[in-house]
């Protein structure tokens, strides 16, 4: 269980525990929902999102915007951005950021999947939805420049958090938050 992404060792040793306590029908049936899960789910051949078939239910969406493209790392990201339901365009997942430390180059990504499908499709705009980390900044470049001939590139804006306090915000966070600001509706 500590394997799992954000599991301690308490957290683990507590589901461990529970998992124990259950009726063995239902620790089958956990596993054989895990084991299908990893069966059926895939990434769609579009834009690289998990789905259940060839082609995403995002990508099939006839209603949603062809003209603006989001560019996230994970789809994780787009989980959470359609959470906000302000987002109406289509979405391209790159499986991850630039990070030679790591080993994870431009070819590990799905970068020329991308190129290819915004010189093919032609968007308005792409939006680069990529957080600001070291590894973050450096793909959000990388992939800003080699876009940048086909259409607009355009980046989200950074900031405090609703509820923070300008006062225990780094330096970076407060620069971002000032770069990003905008009229007053």
């Amino acid at each position: 269980m500590q394997r799992l992404p954000g599991v301690g060792p308490k957290t683990a040793q507590r589901l461990a525990l529970h998992i124990l306590k259950r009726p063995e029908t239902e620790v089958e049936a956990l596993a054989q929902a895990l084991i299908e899960a990893k069966k059926k789910i895939g990434l769609c051949k579009v834009c690289f999102h998990l789905s259940s078939e060839p082609v995403c239910e995002i990508c099939r969406n006839n209603t949603r915007d062809n003209t603006t493209l989001c560019v996230v790392a994970d789809s994780r990201d787009v989980i959470a951005l359609e959470k906000t339901r302000e987002f109406k365009g289509k979405y391209h997942v790159l499986g991850g950021v630039i990070s030679p430390i790591d080993g994870v180059g431009p070819e590990q990504l799905t970068i020329q999947s991308l190129v290819r499908r915004v010189s093919k499709d032609q968007p308005q705009e792409v939006i680069l939805a990529i957080s600001p980390s070291v590894e973050g900044e450096t793909t959000t470049l990388y992939v800003g420049q080699l876009l940048r001939p086909f259409t607009k590139v355009t980046r989200i804006a950074f900031g405090l958090p609703v509820g923070g306090d300008l006062e225990y915000a780094d330096e970076v966070t407060l620069a971002r938050a000032l770069e990003g600001r905008r009229e007053l509706d």
